[in-house]
């Protein structure tokens, strides 16, 4: 599948990011792209995949990479993973928060440092009409945006750095339905913004305003 749906967002994650970001914190890294983009921003990046294979393959897509600019890419469970408090500038979850306990957010924001942001890129499974009507609208969107990059990827072929193919993420359905992540973001996250997003993402932002 030439279209990947979380790379899609990467430059509205970064729009979030406060004006100084010294520190990043990327859960369920994957092999690693947007950490990859997070520290060719000067950021120091901690990235945090379950996956021995995802880390490996992001390591080595990384070897190019001047060691100063490159993220430090670590295999662990970051619910099992003790965080330091007050740390992060910026926190990112691409499509990783429904593959752990919602309430992993509340130690993701205990780890964010005074004006730091969580911005988690999140899955949900279609339970309500307009969750159904969203999903809808997006099927001709994606259809047109996969012809678009596979004519792209014809033109231009995708670069060795991309990670394509190189390791598969594990898979999961999401189960926790956008009403129930409202309503528990409320309690753990006070103050946060969740809106929809096309290709059956939501973007859920939290600033530590302390």
């Amino acid at each position: 599948m030439p279209f990947d749906h979380n790379d899609h967002y990467h430059r509205l994650l970064l729009r979030q990011m406060p004006q100084s970001c010294h520190a990043a914190l990327d859960v369920g890294c994957g092999t690693g792209r947007f950490a990859r983009r997070l520290a060719s921003l000067d950021v120091e990046v901690r990235a945090v995949d379950p996956s021995e294979e995802a880390i490996a393959a992001a390591r080595a897509l990384s070897e190019g990479i001047a060691s100063g600019r490159a993220p430090r890419f670590e295999h662990g469970d970051v619910t099992e993973l003790e965080l330091p408090k007050g740390h992060y500038d910026f926190i990112s979850c691409l499509a990783s928060i429904h593959h752990m306990p919602f309430d992993t957010v509340a130690a993701l924001r205990d780890a964010l440092a005074p004006g730091g942001v969580l911005v988690v890129l999140g899955c949900y499974p279609e339970k309500t009409r307009v969750d159904w009507a969203w999903s809808l609208a997006a099927v001709p969107a994606n259809a047109v945006a996969r012809l678009a990059v596979a004519v792209m990827d014809k033109i231009r072929p995708t670069s060795a750095g991309s990670g394509r193919g190189l390791a598969k993420a594990p898979v999961a359905p999401p189960t926790m339905p956008l009403f129930q992540i409202r309503q528990e973001a409320a309690v753990l996250l006070p103050g946060f913004t969740l809106r929809r997003l096309l290709f059956w993402r939501y973007l859920l932002v939290f600033r530590n305003s302390s």
